[in-house]
């Protein structure tokens, strides 16, 4: 049996079949939602998997044998298992992994490319400190990733550019109602997710 870790499911069952043809049967794609900034052997921690989403997204070649072995190795690492098919998982992982990571490093970039990079840098605190801790992460990999889903991806940003416009004007009117409405909104949605209200 052969499985995978990867953000995009999509080009890697296309892959999979190119390669494994007669035998794609034996390929259980995966995605463990769960990881770091930082990469490589120095980063690993032994409960990186603990009580975290485990996304599988099983082929119809697959034998329920193979898909459960597969889902009982990840449960021995303290997984959670979710399954759904790999388009459902690529658009849903285009909103909430691969867009955030996108913007973390466009605003890094962006501050960075200012005349004034250095002063804003030597301003920048904590929020600015989590909003772009993603943008440590490896960049050949969301390379990958971003290309591999860029037409979901895509989707997403076009949504964000429109929300984030409707949000300018809001400031631009000085309609304070409206922006604490949606800022309220926002954080109350924050703190259910983090509850876990939508855990499934």
């Amino acid at each position: 049996i052969v499985t995978d870790a990867g953000s995009t499911k999509r080009d890697v069952i296309v892959a999979a079949r190119s390669a494994l043809k007669g035998k794609i049967a034996q390929f259980v794609p995966g995605h463990p939602i769960a990881g770091a900034e930082k990469s490589g052997v120095a980063a690993a921690t032994p409960e990186l998997f603990r009580n975290r989403r485990v996304v599988l997204t099983p082929l119809p070649e697959n034998p329920a044998a193979a898909v459960s072995k597969v889902q009982r190795a990840w449960e021995s690492c303290g997984a959670r298992i979710a399954k759904m098919n790999p388009d459902e998982h690529d658009g849903v992982l285009a909103a909430v992994s691969h867009l955030p990571h996108v913007l973390a490093f466009a605003l890094v970039h962006d501050i960075a490319a200012r005349e004034n990079a250095a002063q804003l840098f030597s301003y920048a605190a904590g929020g600015f400190r989590d909003f772009t801790r993603i943008a440590s992460s490896h960049p050949e990999m969301w390379r990958d990733i971003c290309i591999a889903n860029r037409d979901r991806l895509l989707e997403e940003i076009d949504r964000y550019s429109k929300n984030l416009g409707c949000m300018r004007k809001i400031v631009g009117a000085a309609d304070s109602a409206a922006l604490e409405k949606l800022f309220s909104e926002a954080r109350a949605t924050r703190q259910r997710w983090l509850d876990g209200e939508f855990e499934s």
